[in-house]
């Protein structure tokens, strides 16, 4: 068990305990006073957030990865490019290649510009996947929104992971909650999978539950639970298998074949219970998120390779013809989301 997969499963462990667990913890004193000495200065308006000449929507969550922010915020921007809108996604671009202190056009709705390994897995599929809807990268949340007004002409921005990134104002804080993992062990980082503390509800606007279940009912339950605890709007996103396609031919793979079920992404658990619903796996390889895939990872397999839309962008690279794809839908009443 490699680093990163040891403290990630002490993240989601309630009752994690020993002494690398200890030194963890006391990191996570020294990282809360930090957390909670930045959201100090910004609430007491010590720090103010800078403005920009467009509607700033915020889509975000407390803990590290993997909570299903991707699909969101496409649905997010597909229902602003149906109004009419001219819209931009703004990513930090983790993963990519690309110098994120300048700012990166991946897409301008029409162009793609750059590929997987430059852009990062998360912009490139969103660039690929949406219609008139550009895609940008930089650390630097203001001065990227500011070249999408000034440049592309752009009417609503959509950040993407920037709940914590408060140096740009937002019109609407959007918060999504695993409806699975929770807050894992509740711990701040490093010993737990919490970017801040549980005050940060002080400030969203709607909390949506993502659920990462076949069956919806534990999420719809979490929800008004939340609605009701936190007086907050809460909405459900419900995240469904749609179908499994050829990432070279588009042709779609018969159910109850076997494949090897390969991913690399924060929380693989629900990709890999949505294979075993309708496909036989017969090995499942997993890596780390953001993996930088090799063709020594998938080379010796002969049969059908099955992996999430996030991967499959990387191993197209390698042009083989057994890859598939599982392509998910999110239902999500976006429009009273976006209210």
């Amino acid at each position: 068990m490699d680093f990163k997969t040891r403290i990630t499963k002490i993240h989601y462990d309630k009752n994690a305990s020993g002494a690398f667990f200890n030194i963890l913890k006391f990191c996570s004193f020294f990282y809360g006073i930090g957390s909670g000495f930045k959201n100090f200065l910004y609430d007491k308006k010590i720090l103010k957030p800078k403005k920009v000449d467009a509607y700033v929507i915020s889509i975000g969550n407390f803990t590290t990865g993997g909570v299903g922010k991707t699909p969101i915020v496409a649905e997010i921007a597909k229902y602003f490019v149906e109004k009419g809108e001219r819209v931009a996604i703004i990513s930090r671009g983790y993963g990519g290649r690309l110098d994120n202190k300048k700012v990166n056009l991946i897409s301008d709705g029409i162009n793609l510009y750059y590929k997987a390994d430059m852009a990062g897995d998360e912009p490139y599929w969103l660039a690929v996947n949406l219609n008139m809807c550009a895609v940008l990268t930089c650390s630097n949340r203001v001065k990227a929104a500011q070249y999408a007004i000034k440049e592309l002409g752009v009417t609503k921005i959509i950040l993407d992971d920037a709940f914590q990134h408060r140096k740009i104002y937002r019109d609407l804080d959007v918060v999504l909650v695993d409806s699975e993992k929770m807050f894992g062990n509740e711990n701040l980082l490093p010993a737990g999978p919490l970017r801040e503390g549980i005050e940060g509800f002080n400030r969203l606007d709607k909390l949506v539950i993502v659920s990462k279940n076949i069956d919806h009912k534990r999420a719809e339950k979490l929800a008004k639970i939340m609605q009701k605890k936190q007086n907050t709007q809460t909405f459900v996103a419900k995240v469904e298998p749609d179908y499994v396609y050829n990432i070279v031919t588009g042709e779609h793979l018969q159910k109850g074949c076997d494949v090897t079920a390969i991913s690399a992404i924060g929380q693989p658990e629900q990709f890999y219970q949505f294979v075993e619903k309708d496909y036989n796996i017969v090995e499942k390889r997993t890596f780390d998120d953001h993996h930088k895939y090799q063709l020594s990872d998938i080379d010796d397999i002969n049969g059908n390779i099955l992996t999430t839309e996030k991967d499959a962008v990387k191993l197209a690279l390698f042009g083989k013809t057994n890859i598939y794809a599982l392509k998910l839908k999110t239902i999500l009443d976006v429009e009273n989301l976006m209210l």
